[in-house]
């Protein structure tokens, strides 16, 4: 979740804090050890993903939304 918040774009940073929230609330009974396993090892992949995608969006910064503005204001 830390590496999402990481995202310049308001938009690509809530829609990864909010794909990593609903990973766990959909997995969060999951009980069998393989499928534990499986679902660490893709969270690992996701979030290799999310460093790529946070590198590439700070090569190519776009301005402030202005919900963004508004969030910083108060």
């Amino acid at each position: 979740m830390r590496e999402s918040g990481r995202f310049s774009s308001y938009i690509y940073r809530s829609y990864a804090l909010r794909r990593v929230r609903d990973a766990f609330r959909e997995n969060k009974a999951v009980q069998e050890e393989r499928e534990i396993e499986k679902l660490v090892q893709e969270g690992y992949e996701n979030l290799e993903i999310i460093k790529r995608q946070v590198l590439i969006g700070s090569l190519y910064k776009s301005g402030n939304l202005v919900v963004e503005s508004q969030f910083k204001k108060g």
